[in-house]
């Protein structure tokens, strides 16, 4: 079909995530045919520049080889099979290959299908390892402003975002909420260099208050991304991890969107030299190809749903089943875990975490460059294969940032703005010259919307 049906068809037809409907039946919308590395082809052949890895999962940029070859492989032995009751070798060879990678002691694998799923097995594991060991009490989470960990209504519960869940807020089981650290609006008014982390002291409040009836405190590690790429320093994971140690709460990473390398180590944790108790995985996990996210918990959490004795008896006064009643379909589906596992061996194989390494220097300066360009008060922060500009009121705000992102689009990059921020976000192995190109569109972008 010809772009102008595709585009009618699509209107009649289709519903699409976090758009609003009005505005975009009037654009000419990017209709995407097929992509190669870091390009999209829309109908008609033209390439355009992925510049978020597809909603930040195309890590190992499109049409990899070895990826598409273990979707076909795989699609032609076995295509799905249960994890309730019964296995499979790709998913016990996943589970292994997380436990390998993730920090600590986190081992055992609970699979499920995307990132708001992972995050709900985490919430109800962390719930019913307090009750398992007879604390039902601890039914409550902390999580952070404008955290975000997706759009399921207990997801919605622990990050909360006006903008995206206003009209949910009474149907949700509300959260304790610590102050986002948002270094380029700090709440404290202070720069880099004088920074304590004392955005923390909210956390340390609510924590030391209601730690009771807590059963668990859930962040974005090192970057709130949906709420705009908040970048925040390593210090505060560290704070975290020391307090949740000292009232003995479970920590849970939600590492959906910045693990697999985003942030220039394979977890974000690591670069604060902390281990949660849950890590959330997702996105990056199968290079973005197909779905697929886990809940990783430690040995002390999966211990903790084993039956007593041979796990049958049950009838005995006092006793209770401890088993962990929640499934996903196509969680560790055959399929999808085999792509996983060509995903992490391209991941080393390659080395594409040491290759990037240039390439995460080039992109800070590259944005640091588009900052002074802006001018006013306008805000840059960068960390690993992540970038934003903040564009401050002066230099038109949200307003701007929209008009610059369908400037880039008409040059050939595509982006989505989130409020006033204007972000970069691109797949892990995209070259120096495929960053430049982005950088320079970008930039003339910025220039054409003064």
């Amino acid at each position: 079909m010809d772009y102008k049906t595709l585009h009618e068809l699509d209107i009649k037809y289709l519903w699409h995530p976090c758009t609003e409907i009005n505005s975009f039946e009037q654009m000419d919308f990017p209709i995407v045919e097929k992509a190669k590395g870091v390009y999209l082809y829309e109908v008609g052949g033209r390439p355009l520049l992925d510049g978020i890895a597809s909603w930040w999962c195309v890590n190992l940029g499109h049409g990899h080889p070895r990826l598409i070859e273990a979707i076909r492989e795989q699609a032609g032995q076995l295509q799905h099979a249960i994890l309730g009751g019964m296995s499979h070798p790709n998913a016990i060879k996943l589970a292994e290959q997380l436990a390998r990678l993730a920090p600590g002691d986190l081992s055992h694998s609970f699979f499920a299908s995307d990132g708001a799923s992972a995050v709900e097995a985490a919430l109800k594991i962390a719930v019913q390892y307090w009750a398992n060991l007879g604390e039902n009490n601890r039914v409550n989470f902390v999580g952070l402003e404008e955290g975000y960990h997706g759009d399921t209504l207990g997801a919605m519960g622990v990050g909360y975002v006006e903008a995206f869940h206003r009209d949910y807020k009474y149907v949700v089981r509300p959260a304790y909420h610590a102050l986002s650290p948002h270094c380029l609006q700090c709440p404290n008014g202070k720069e880099p260099e004088t920074c304590d982390t004392e955005c923390f002291d909210s956390m340390d409040e609510i924590l030391h208050e209601y730690h009771s009836d807590i059963a668990a405190v859930i962040v974005e590690p090192l970057c709130q991304a949906a709420a705009g790429i908040r970048i925040y320093p390593e210090e505060y994971l560290r704070r975290l991890r020391k307090l949740c140690d000292e009232h003995s709460l479970i920590m849970i990473a939600d590492e959906i969107a910045v693990g697999f390398g985003r942030t220039g180590s394979m977890f974000a944790c690591e670069r604060a030299g902390i281990v949660p108790d849950i890590m959330t995985v997702g996105k990056g996990i199968t290079g973005g190809y197909m779905p697929l996210s886990a809940a990783v918990v430690s040995d002390t959490i999966y211990n903790s749903f084993r039956n007593t004795g041979d796990g049958r008896d049950l009838s005995r006064a006092g006793s209770r089943d401890k088993t962990f009643y929640h499934s996903h379909t196509f969680g560790g589906n055959p399929i999808i875990t085999g792509l996983a596992l060509a995903a992490i061996e391209t991941y080393e194989k390659e080395k594409v975490l040491d290759k990037c390494q240039p390439r995460i220097k080039q992109l800070e300066q590259g944005m640091l460059r588009l900052g002074k360009t802006l001018g006013g008060s306008s805000k840059v922060r960068a960390l690993g294969m992540m970038a934003v500009i903040e564009i401050d009121d002066a230099n038109g705000g949200a307003g701007r940032a929209s008009r610059i992102v369908r400037k880039a689009y008409e040059l050939g990059l595509f982006l989505r703005p989130r409020g006033r921020a204007v972000y970069l976000w691109p797949p892990l192995v995209i070259t120096e010259a495929e960053l430049d190109l982005m950088l320079s569109i970008l930039e003339e972008a910025i220039e054409q919307t003064e």
